[in-house]
């Protein structure tokens, strides 16, 4: 049996949750474009793309630090079942609801990626990177909490421009 060292599972950690935000900035830039009946969703939105895009910086200081480059493959992999999964929420009438609970749950899953990775480059004794991660634990934590203030003014503005015939999803 082929034995893993700790270097090469930081280094496939920080690959890992490097694909996981990338994966996340295309969705959320895509969703912006259709959320112009939600200005404060896209609010929190545009934030965390910003958040996302310094986070992803982060990463590759990372990665080079170790002499590692991103994975072009695992990106594109990411990047297609990002696009399937747009496609598919766009194809429903309750879109916008869709992605909410998604960019919640998809909110979580990173802070999970992230305090498991400050764990990794604890034990890889990359001490100058845990902070990083940690900041970006909060940062994901915040944006998830804002999302959920959303889910209720969301709901009700989606069941007014719905029930009122309106587009609600635009």
């Amino acid at each position: 049996m082929a034995t893993t060292d700790i270097g090469t599972i930081y280094a496939g950690a920080l690959r890992n949750t490097r694909a996981l935000e990338k994966q996340g900035l295309e969705q959320m830039e895509r969703q912006l474009s259709g959320l112009e009946r939600y200005p404060d969703y896209a609010a929190v939105l545009r934030r965390h793309v910003e958040t996302t895009k310094a986070q992803i910086d982060r990463l590759d200081t990372a990665l080079e630090a170790i002499g590692e480059s991103r994975s072009t493959l695992k990106e594109t992999v990411t990047s297609v079942a990002g696009s399937i999964g747009a496609a598919v929420h766009a194809t429903a009438q309750d879109e916008t609801l869709k992605n909410l609970y998604a960019g919640y749950a998809y909110q979580y899953d990173q802070v999970a990626a992230y305090r498991s990775l400050a764990v990794i480059a604890e034990r890889a004794g990359k001490t100058d990177q845990v902070a990083f991660f940690r900041a970006a634990i909060d940062e994901e934590t915040k944006a998830a909490e804002e999302i959920a203030a959303l889910i209720e003014p969301i709901t009700k503005t989606y069941l007014d421009l719905t029930l009122s015939g309106a587009k609600a999803d635009s």
